[in-house]
């Protein structure tokens, strides 16, 4: 008998009855007492399990609680609720991906809260994520990517430059994944640049998992390099931007973090001043440009003429019919 089967036994064992001596749990499980004092021991301590020793009754029993069991987990009637409610948003989240692997994970919830007289299908209809950008996900790249994070591993990948066109060949050491507006990246070691660069993984359209042993990294390290930028741009600040809100939308953007480092202030009539920094424009300029002209680029002045120049060139597109 396996130890997770063994340690399940004792739940079956405990059922219905009101306490079970040491000896008559040893006998049924056919254990020696050193087995018993370990069994009790993780179910208590790391499994947390709740199972004493009455001492009025001479044995042991389950502690009546509002928890149902898992095998090697218990989980309260809220504790269930919030792995629900975390495993319908992961489906959303990528339902090709993740999906199928917490089927069956999903079915023991799903009885669990049967049980306790609550329906999962509802609360799960209860729960939407909304996605905007979102792009196709080559699950294979995904996987192996992932296989190679968790245990420590090179990858060879085929990466799309979707600036030039070009297709680079390089191999890499994972360090971390990132899911970043609805989209995946992988931080990780280039050892063609000899250097820190994040991937975004539906531009990598073959990734094989190499013997070697992946280059480890300080992460903490490694995202403060990686968190000096602006949003998904990597390196050192280049400059701070300064952005005027009006008033009319401070109310929005003031509950808003653009940036670890960002420094604010409300001013005296009502504008929302945001200030941050940012090692490449691109995709600033982007978040800039969706609130429209209820906010001013104050500085720097590259920046603010950047801005000003995609603003010119959206208008000449307007200008003549279509």
């Amino acid at each position: 008998m396996s130890e997770i089967n063994r340690l399940y036994q004792y739940k079956t064992l405990l059922s219905g009855r009101r306490a079970m001596s040491r000896a008559d749990i040893m006998a049924q499980l056919e254990i020696s007492l050193a087995t018993f004092k370990r069994d009790i021991a993780k179910l208590r301590d790391q499994l947390h399990t709740p199972i004493v020793f009455d001492r009025d009754l001479g044995g042991y029993r389950l502690e009546k609680s509002d928890s149902t069991e898992l095998p090697g987990l218990w989980f309260s009637q809220d504790e269930m609720l919030a792995l629900m409610t975390i495993q319908s948003m992961i489906v959303q989240l990528e339902p090709g991906l993740l999906g199928p692997k917490l089927k069956p994970f999903q079915k023991r919830l799903d009885d669990m809260l049967a049980s306790q007289g609550l329906d999962a299908a509802t609360l799960t209809q209860r729960v939407r994520a909304v996605h905007a950008g979102k792009r196709h996900l080559p699950l294979t790249s995904f996987e192996t990517l992932a296989k190679a994070t968790l245990e420590r591993k090179q990858v060879h990948i085929a990466h799309l430059n979707r600036q030039n066109g070009e297709t680079v060949l390089r191999d890499i050491s994972p360090q971390q994944l990132v899911h970043y507006r609805d989209n995946w990246y992988v931080d990780a070691w280039c050892h063609l640049r000899g250097g820190v660069r994040s991937f975004s993984i539906d531009a990598i359209h073959g990734a094989t998992l190499l013997g070697k042993a992946a280059k480890d990294m300080d992460l903490l390290a490694m995202r403060e390099q990686l968190n000096g930028g602006y949003g998904i741009f990597a390196g050192s600040p280049k400059a701070w931007a300064q952005l005027r809100f009006s008033a009319a939308r401070a109310p929005w953007v003031v509950q808003e973090i653009w940036h670890p480092q960002q420094k604010s202030q409300t001013l005296p009539d009502g504008r929302y001043e945001l200030v941050l920094p940012y090692s490449d424009e691109r995709e600033l300029m982007g978040d800039i440009l969706r609130f429209g002209a209820e906010v001013e680029v104050v500085g720097p002045p590259r920046l603010r003429e950047q801005v000003q120049a995609e603003i010119q060139r959206m208008a000449a597109s307007y200008r003549s019919p279509l």
